[in-house]
């Protein structure tokens, strides 16, 4: 008489729930969405800034016709999303709108212009393309936000917390690859947003290592802000070994920008305080 099978369950222990960080938990977490009919390019920008946002983001968000605001919303708290980005199109001009969740506030902006990431990218002589950079959240620069108004503290602020905060005395240089710079125009009232990969590369090179400058100067239009400059000030003696070759810590090395795009210039239209308003 053969032997009588049983259910006998194996326990993976791999299975078992694994806890993340504290400090990843905390971490702002983020919905990138398109919400209404949108044109081709529109919904690659949302793409554009979705990638932007990586790693804290929801980067293969499946969006249904059928979804609603509230549907993001009532997961949000499970996932440790903190904010919402939602572009929207209407027969005037494609909108940003920015909110805290679940309670607010948004604020809502209105696109003026924007360049693509790969327009921007295919623009350059040279090209930096590294996946490794957006392993780690970017670094978030403010220019020009220190006017009067509860609006442009209200704009600062957003834009601060919705990238995780850095703690000078802990931070690992080699991590920080990207930037993210936002400038506000006093007299246009536009916000110019820029996007960066961050790398340090050595100074004191001997003369058989050196480009021929005259190529960056015959195609200075289309290159990187700082890919032809050697400004004294971009230099700095590292504190901490990076990624890059030969930036090795106590050495000199002049700090490079390569933008990575997308480029979009919007304006502040409307405030909503204390609610979720779309």
């Amino acid at each position: 008489m053969g032997k009588r099978k049983g259910k006998c369950v194996k326990k993976n222990p791999s299975s078992k729930e694994s806890l993340e960080p504290e400090h990843l938990v905390k971490a702002p977490h983020s919905f990138v969405i398109h919400r209404g009919q949108c044109s081709k390019d529109l919904i690659d920008l949302m793409k554009d800034f979705r990638k932007l946002m990586e790693p804290f983001t929801a980067s293969q968000l499946k969006e249904r016709k059928k979804n609603t605001i509230k549907d993001f919303v009532s997961v949000s708290g499970y996932l440790h999303v903190s904010h919402m980005m939602v572009f929207t199109e209407t027969d005037i001009g494609s909108y940003m709108r920015m909110a805290r969740l679940p309670r607010g506030p948004t604020l809502t902006f209105r696109i003026h212009s924007y360049t693509l990431a790969r327009d921007v990218i295919s623009s350059m002589r040279k090209q930096y393309v590294m996946m490794r950079a957006f392993q780690h959240a970017p670094l978030i620069v403010l220019n020009s936000f220190s006017g009067e108004g509860m609006h442009m503290k209200l704009m600062a602020t957003m834009f601060q917390n919705i990238f995780p905060t850095i703690n000078i005395t802990t931070v690992k240089l080699k991590n920080i690859r990207r930037c993210v710079l936002m400038n506000y125009n006093p007299s246009t009232q536009l916000v110019e947003m820029r996007h960066y990969a961050i790398r340090a590369t050595p100074v004191g090179l001997n003369k058989g290592t050196k480009k021929d400058m005259s190529e960056f100067f015959d195609k200075a239009g289309m290159l990187s802000e700082s890919e032809f400059e050697d400004d004294p000030n971009s230099q700095v003696v590292l504190p901490q070994n990076l990624a890059s070759r030969g930036a090795a810590a106590e050495s000199k090395s002049a700090i490079r920008l390569f933008e990575l795009g997308p480029r979009i210039s919007f304006q502040l239209v409307k405030v909503t305080i204390f609610s979720l308003f779309f």
